[in-house]
């Protein structure tokens, strides 16, 4: 195999477990949006008016309109499914702690990074992050198991 068909392998396959290492991390940035809060409402059921209805959100603590804390943990699937571990490894467990709101219009950076390797089954452990700016909304910790280097 040539040196760029290893790349696009490596691309499209993501890390194998024995690529990995304590310390490894990987973000993922986006900007929520008016369409996004929408789909995941429809997508999930969750009509929640805190998050559709700015004339009920203004009388909440939070004085307006948030999106759903899922729509931001979803961002660590974007990491994960495409960056660290990457295609082929598969979400197994997370705990999410959500700290603080996300309105419409603000840009959540997900970000994770392995804490330890667990070789007897092929499993990452991560550290798991999203920030708004200097703001942590979302901590936690998932595990993922990585698939190995075949042969």
């Amino acid at each position: 195999m040539s040196h760029m068909s290893e790349q696009l392998y490596e691309e499209l396959t993501g890390h194998h477990f024995e690529d990995l290492e304590v310390g490894m991390s990987a973000a993922y940035a986006k900007t929520i949006t008016e369409a996004d809060i929408h789909a995941f409402a429809g997508v999930s059921g969750d009509t929640n008016p805190v998050h559709l209805a700015e004339s009920y959100a203004e009388d909440t603590m939070f004085k307006g309109r948030i999106a759903h804390g899922l729509i931001s943990a979803g961002l660590l699937s974007a990491v994960f499914g495409t960056r660290l571990p990457g295609p082929g490894a598969v979400w197994v467990r997370q705990n999410l702690h959500f700290k603080a709101p996300v309105k419409p219009g603000d840009t959540v950076v997900a970000r994770v990074e392995i804490t330890e390797l667990r070789p007897e089954k092929n499993r990452a452990i991560f550290k798991t992050e999203c920030w708004n700016g200097d703001t942590l909304v979302i901590d936690g910790e998932a595990e993922l198991m990585v698939p190995p280097r075949k042969g």
